[in-house]
């Protein structure tokens, strides 16, 4: 069995694929967890097809071989026994069964995606296009759950923050967690990403947080705090804000993104 690019090239992109579904949570990156499976199976038939190729093209080129040898041979035959076989081999020899080295080239970035799979969308991202939370207009929310703080996603508090005209926040502590982005004029916000199937279709939740230094961009926080209300709910000064009263420094999540 011969390598053959197009052949290395499927089994790198499986092999990918395998890495981040199969032998880690690195596909929470791209997609949401329901949809693993279908990564594996993915993987598994691009090796597959790989394989399968390069096998059947390895056998079609050892038979090409051996018919090129003994067309060569009786040609070599015939021209010794007529006297002029010193110019009809200058057409032969060649292998048009072989891919151009150049071709190659092709497997690198699979082989990049391979070693080094691209991190999760983050700051750069949710600074382009921030999400205005869905709701059926203004209107009363449940209770939070006693005690403090109390854990909120990004999506709860902005809802919150954004509609309820009970201001079930008011005089709560809350804590929430994101990553950090800041706006040109020093404003910082922590915020996640709202996906529906996948990185593709994220959308950013942010909340502005006040009273507290920046931390850098992209860093992952938890920020205990309380609301800070700036307008009616459901007018456009009504916006999640959060005034901190401390800020800590945690680890990325495996899965970074929140859901609808």
């Amino acid at each position: 069995m011969r390598l053959r690019p197009q052949g290395v090239l499927l089994i790198l992109c499986g092999a990918a694929l395998l890495r981040i579904a199969l032998f880690s949570e690195l596909y929470l990156r791209y997609v949401k967890e329901g949809l693993r499976p279908y990564l594996v199976i993915s993987g598994v038939a691009l090796i597959a097809l790989g394989l399968v190729g390069m096998i059947s093209r390895g056998q079609e080129e050892d038979e090409y071989e051996q018919e090129h040898e003994y067309e060569a041979h009786d040609e070599d035959a015939h021209e010794a026994h007529a006297g002029h076989g010193q110019d009809t081999h200058a057409g032969h020899g060649h292998d048009h069964t072989r891919n151009p080295r150049i071709a190659w080239l092709l497997t690198a970035p699979a082989l990049a995606l391979l070693l080094f799979p691209p991190p999760a969308l983050g700051s750069y991202s949710a600074g382009r296009e921030e999400a205005r939370v869905a709701a059926q207009g203004t209107g009363t929310f449940p209770e939070l759950p006693a005690g403090d703080p109390v854990d909120l996603t990004l999506g709860a508090f902005a809802s919150r923050a954004e509609w309820d005209t009970g201001a079930s926040m008011k005089n709560r502590t809350v804590r929430l967690t994101g990553f950090v982005t800041r706006d040109d004029d020093g404003t910082w916000y922590i915020a996640r990403l709202l996906v529906t199937c996948c990185a593709a279709d994220a959308q950013a939740l942010k909340v502005e947080i006040r009273d507290a230094d920046a931390p850098p961009a992209d860093a992952w926080v938890t920020v205990t705090g309380t609301w800070h209300p700036t307008g009616k709910p459901g007018s456009a000064a009504a916006r999640p804000v959060l005034d901190a009263a401390s800020v800590k420094r945690v680890a990325a999540p495996s899965d970074p993104y929140e859901k609808r």
